[in-house]
């Protein structure tokens, strides 16, 4: 398989991006590469990159979106933070992968059993970690069961689950509400924003379409 070059990114979709990773996470489940000469797409790329989507994934260790969606160099770009939510930085990325480098989707990527969403579940305080974690409590805030605050917690799976969920979603708002650019590119059908959700156990990856 061969690095994107400016005629295939031309041709691509928002939708044919779409299908494009869901191809590309089938295989990594099944443990199957795509055939790539990683070498040759240094070569390749080297006077230019044309990748066609971007992925806001969390640092985890388990969650490279290279990996998990099985693409090579030059195909995607990866904005990594812990809890995967935006600020101005990630947001100005994302404007100039979209705008001036010509990606035509946007994925917000988070997953399950996610450190950041169990420490601001669990209202952690340690050093800069604290106000990277208030940035997550209003998905905690958000979600609204259990009621009961001895469930509300890192130890309960299933909430810390639907809380990384609810962030996912918050994150998607917080584009079209801090991203006038992205907004536009989207509602004229130039890009699409999606979120997502991987399983840690399993390797797939859920969409949120």
């Amino acid at each position: 398989m061969k690095a994107h070059t400016k005629e295939t990114q031309a041709t691509m979709t928002p939708e044919k991006a779409i299908q494009f990773l869901k191809e590309g996470n089938i295989r990594f489940q099944n443990n199957l590469k795509a055939n790539r000469n990683l070498l040759e797409q240094v070569n390749d790329t080297s006077d230019g990159q044309f990748p066609f989507a971007t992925i806001l994934s969390c640092i985890d260790s388990r969650v490279s979106a290279e990996l998990v969606f099985d693409q090579g160099l030059g195909d995607i770009f990866s904005v990594r933070i812990a809890g995967n939510f935006v600020n101005e930085d990630i947001l100005g990325s994302m404007e100039f992968a979209c705008k001036l480098a010509g990606t035509k989707l946007i994925v917000v990527l988070g997953h399950t059993s996610c450190g950041a969403v169990k420490g601001a579940c669990d209202h952690a305080e340690m050093g800069n970690l604290t106000k990277l974690i208030q940035k997550i409590t209003p998905a905690v805030n958000a979600v609204k069961e259990p009621q009961d605050e001895s469930l509300r917690n890192s130890s309960n799976l299933e909430f810390v689950d639907n809380v990384a969920a609810k962030n996912v979603h918050l994150t998607i708002e917080r584009i079209h509400e801090e991203s006038p650019i992205l907004s536009e590119m989207e509602k004229n059908g130039e890009i699409k924003i999606i979120g997502g959700m991987y399983d840690i156990k399993s390797g797939a990856v859920t969409f949120y379409e």
